[in-house]
């Protein structure tokens, strides 16, 4: 990371800063981002959690009792790593970041047994972990789903479909949401096995930035009792719990990606001569790279405050991790649009790094809840806490 400036804000420990160097020093010499553009993006996916678990970066992403390095989730250490490795390669961040996310429910909200018989895995990169709650009618709105959990007998049988699934077609387990058959506003969550009977990939989808992303189906998908994660019922608490935690990351990956576009669009105004000086000469150039360089920094300190709030306030973070992810991805989007004008003609070349980064931004404004939705959640608590007039 060319400016680590940031890491001695007081959000940080010294731990923190170990890992930022550390990680980028790895990163710098295993990861190898246009061969991440060149290759199936299955096979690198695979690759680089596989990668991870053996240099133990992925201790990260579970408490230490079941291989971590923190006893509970850190999240300062989770933006940390994907803001680093963001930087490096999008889709090495997103390898990264799904392996946290995917085994999130278990490592917050799952029984001892569930912990014990997965988290390890997930930690070793064994084991490919996924989060299937979107449906195609039911994104966002969680009230709207439609994928179904019927008691029989010992078991749990889901019938229905999700989409939109991070690490769908090559997760070894999917945490599964449906809504108790028969009852409105109760729901659960489930682990599932990509193996098990019922299972299937209904189609690979394909988007502007690739990564593996599928819409799975369960077709009379036998779980036992023992597979929900939580307590029947309460499965929108596992599954908003689980987006507060994580949520913040998602800005920290953005964050991640403008550093890059920050440094590609310096760098390219330093060298280009325009009109017989170099384009950082101008001023025009320089307002632009002073609104970019402003606009990383409001994120950082909008992204770490919600991280440090989780790991240290002990207090709720619905309304800071929403703020962080929704500022930091529309900034990101800005600071990143800004590079690719500043490059000109040379910037919509296709697999030019800011080219890439144009695309690869795009669809963090919409995961885990759409810059509307998180704008909806900021004023929702805002309306529940101000006192009234």
């Amino acid at each position: 990371m060319s400016d680590t400036a940031f890491l001695r804000w007081p959000f940080f420990d010294e731990r923190h800063r170990v890992l930022a160097s550390d990680l980028d020093s790895w990163a710098a010499d295993n990861i190898d981002r246009k061969a991440l553009h060149d290759c199936d993006v299955d096979d690198q996916c695979r690759r680089l959690v596989r990668a991870y678990g053996d240099a133990g970066w992925l201790q990260l992403s579970v408490p230490a009792a079941y291989g971590g390095r923190t006893g509970a989730l850190d999240v300062r250490s989770l933006c940390v790593a994907r803001e680093t490795l963001a930087r490096h390669a999008a889709l090495a961040d997103f390898a990264f970041a799904m392996q946290g996310l995917g085994a999130g429910p278990i490592s917050l909200y799952g029984s001892e047994s569930l912990r014990a018989r997965y988290l390890p895995g997930v930690s070793t990169g064994r084991t490919i972990a996924a989060f299937a709650l979107s449906e195609p009618e039911a994104g966002s709105d969680i009230a709207a789903m439609r994928t179904t959990a019927r008691r029989d007998g010992a078991d749990w049988v889901i019938d229905g479909e999700k989409t939109w699934i991070s690490n769908g077609g090559i997760a070894d387990f999917y945490v599964v949401f449906a809504r108790i058959d028969g009852e409105e506003r109760e729901f659960a969550a489930f682990v599932v096995e990509a193996d098990a009977a019922g299972v299937r990939m209904v189609e690979r989808l394909v988007t502007i930035a690739p990564h593996p992303l599928a819409r799975i189906a369960f077709e009379a998908c036998r779980v036992p009792a023992g597979a929900m994660v939580g307590d029947a019922g309460r499965g929108v608490r596992v599954a908003l719990g689980t987006l507060d935690t994580f949520r913040a990351t998602v800005g920290a990956a953005a964050l991640g990606l403008a550093r890059r576009a920050l440094d590609e669009a310096v760098g390219f105004a330093r060298e280009r001569r325009v009109f017989g000086r170099a384009l950082a000469e101008h001023q025009l150039t320089q307002a632009r790279i002073a609104g970019m360089a402003t606009e990383i920094d409001a994120s950082a300190l909008l992204v770490y405050r919600a991280a440090w709030m989780r790991d240290c306030a002990a207090e709720p973070v619905t309304r800071e991790a929403a703020m962080a992810k929704w500022y930091a991805t529309e900034a990101a989007q800005r600071v990143i649009d800004a590079a690719v004008q500043l490059h000109g003609g040379r910037g919509i070349v296709a697999g030019s790094p800011v080219e890439e980064l144009y695309r690869e931004i795009r669809s963090l404004r919409i995961y885990e809840g759409t810059s509307e939705v998180q704008q909806l959640v900021i004023a929702s608590r805002i309306l529940k806490t101000q006192n009234a007039p």
